[in-house]
């Protein structure tokens, strides 16, 4: 079986890449910075950095790729393959379509099953992609679409870090990951079967597990980056330390567990074991890990449906109050980054128009609404600390 992995970044080299490698599965990069196309192919190999176990560090040998630029190219290849995994960012899934779509028109004059299997730390993803497609695709192509060609998500639970600057001068494709290998697949949209890679897990009941994993891991790590922020922190596992953040990072935890375990039926015991992995994954000082990388675009992670009012939204609906939450959406509206352009026009919108019409244009949220209510009194209880000075 071969497979193709579209984009080459640090997800797309440090795990997608790294799983079927080990696997002995064939892969074929799709990358639209040439120069990064250019280096992959004259080096033909990069190293997989697994922090905190240097024995399982792995030489990923006989590394492919072809740019974007090339459309009867990239929809050769991805016609010959079995499966497309997506690790572009969510924003982009969109650019993909039309490449999607001239691949899928040629794999069903070839037949046979086709899986695009969507890594992106994003909401709705494979919808995103279906959707562009079922719009975008020829009408002969239509029935091979709906019958045979699987769109499905991962969850990406493996970070992959950018090396230091004296390693990436020896070897400028390195990736620095954590130690963790599984790849949870929904197996509700796969048709026919996926390759045997390495880690793969299919999932039945998949919401409740991209849910547990959204409203646990992204909701802490939203908390943490954020309020890290306010009080000076550089690097996520230094402010996940912190005894102040810790304390609100457990109260986020009960919050998220609760509602959780409501909605999905999890025993809460179970759920909260699972936020212990988060909490470790954080506090882990191998993962050199930057808030300012984890803090980017607060203007979508402070989006209604998001990590952190998402969660909120979520722990309100099972009638807990989500006062550690609201602290960390408190902090978030609070973010400031010089170099982070969304973060310069939430400083902007907040200290022109106020707080308040960051919450109703931003978090979608009534001001005068008890969830909006909550966050100002959250950045009055903020101010009081004195952790925000404006």
């Amino acid at each position: 079986m071969k497979c193709v992995i579209l984009g080459a970044g640090k997800i797309a080299r440090g795990f997608i890449g790294h799983m079927l490698y080990i696997s002995g599965i064939p892969f074929t990069f799709i990358e639209k910075a040439d120069a990064l196309v250019e280096l992959l192919n004259q080096r033909g190999e990069y190293t997989v950095n697994i922090l905190g176990n240097s024995e399982k560090n792995c030489l990923v040998k006989g590394v492919r790729a072809i740019g974007f630029q090339d459309e009867d190219k990239v929809a050769e290849t991805i016609a010959d393959a079995d499966a497309v995994f997506t690790a572009v960012g969510g924003k982009n899934l969109g650019a993909l379509v039309p490449y999607l779509a001239k691949g899928i028109e040629a794999k069903a004059k070839k037949g046979g099953f086709l899986n695009i299997v969507t890594c992106e730390n994003w909401k709705l993803p494979a919808d995103i992609l279906r959707k562009g497609i079922e719009e975008s695709i020829s009408e002969e192509a239509k029935p091979y679409l709906k019958e045979q060609v699987g769109i499905t998500e991962a969850v990406i639970m493996r970070s992959a870090i950018e090396a230091d600057q004296e390693l990436l001068k020896k070897d400028p494709l390195i990736v620095n990951v954590q130690d963790f290998w599984e790849l949870p697949v929904d197996a509700s949209r796969v048709k026919g079967e996926l390759p045997p890679v390495y880690g793969l897990k299919m999932i039945p009941e998949f919401t409740g597990f991209l849910e547990r994993k959204f409203y646990t891991y992204n909701a802490a790590n939203g908390t943490t980056s954020y309020l890290g922020a306010l009080l000076g922190y550089e690097k996520i596992a230094d402010a996940a330390h912190d005894e102040r953040i810790l304390k609100i990072l457990d109260g986020v935890y009960q919050e998220t567990a609760q509602a959780l375990s409501k909605k999905h039926h999890f025993p809460l015991e179970e759920q909260l074991a699972f936020t212990l992995t988060s909490k470790r994954k954080l506090q882990d000082y191998t993962i050199v890990d930057f808030i300012e990388r984890n803090a980017r675009d607060p203007l979508r992670k402070l989006g209604k449906d998001d990590r952190l009012v998402g969660s909120a939204r979520l722990v309100q609906e099972y009638g807990i109050r989500p006062d550690n939450l609201c602290i960390g959406i408190a902090a978030a509206i609070y973010y400031v980054s010089p170099k982070d352009e969304f973060a310069v026009e939430l400083q902007r919108m907040r200290m022109e128009e106020g707080v308040d019409a960051v919450l109703e244009k931003v978090c979608q949220l009534d001001p005068k609404g008890e969830l909006g209510m909550l966050i100002k009194e959250k950045i009055r209880l903020l101010k009081e600390w004195g952790w925000i000075h404006e």
